[in-house]
């Protein structure tokens, strides 16, 4: 792809972002627990893959809070973990981006690869209704993680931090004009109205006992939703 394209410029975009107590997944080496120097290159390809295959043919935008440590922080990808992407070959191969898929962390750390549960619930929510993988896009209004007290570690993201991540989530959403944005959170749904984003529907975030109610939540989006 052209260094020039949207995406690139958009990944440039995430790539550029630099603060305390935030990890980048497409800039920043994590020595302890990636398994080289290499990772952050790997996530981006990863990331442009993920999203130049969906450019023009998304249906739903699904926006959450932050990337987790066992998410997005070593998959490059939001809401989505490394182990969904290097699982054995299956029918779900192709669903999230064509060609190679790698892990970023080091086996010795997690020998599987990390796995997030709310990466689970949310890929298998949509594909179960019926969604083709890229039909929808999975994002979050603060795209890095916010590390807690150790790199394996999620926090909530400070009202500066989102703040300082606008930029960021505007180019995300020109990149699909005029696609339905659903909320997942309320934090997400807060940062969305605060920019003025239309939402079609705020849903339960599946983490922390949400699972049913994201499920439910997103049935009701799909029957109101033009597919």
């Amino acid at each position: 792809m052209p260094s020039h394209s949207p995406v690139d410029r958009f990944i440039s975009e995430l790539q550029a972002f630099s603060r305390p107590r935030i990890f980048n997944p497409w800039a920043d080496f994590d020595r302890a627990n990636d398994f080289g120097p290499q990772a952050p290159a790997i996530r981006r390809d990863q990331l442009r893959r993920y999203l130049s295959e969906r450019i023009g043919r998304a249906r739903l935008l699904l926006v959450a809070e932050a990337a987790g440590y066992q998410g997005a922080k070593f998959s490059g990808i939001a809401m989505t973990s490394e182990r969904q992407l290097v699982a054995s070959p299956s029918l779900l191969d192709s669903v999230y981006f064509d060609g190679p898929k790698r892990r970023t962390s080091r086996e010795s750390v997690r020998a599987g690869g990390f796995t997030e549960p709310t990466a689970t619930i949310v890929w298998g929510k949509m594909l179960e209704a019926g969604l083709e993988g890229r039909e929808w896009v999975n994002w979050n209004t603060f795209a890095w993680h916010p590390r807690g007290a150790t790199p394996l570690s999620n926090r909530t993201p400070t009202p500066d931090e989102f703040s300082a991540g606008q930029p960021a989530l505007k180019s995300f959403l020109a990149l699909f004009p005029k696609v339905p944005v659903v909320a997942v959170g309320e934090k997400a749904r807060a940062t969305l109205e605060e920019l003025g984003v239309a939402v079609v529907a705020a849903v339960r975030h599946p983490a922390n006992g949400g699972a049913t109610k994201f499920r439910e939540g997103i049935e009701k989006v799909l029957e109101r939703v033009d597919r």
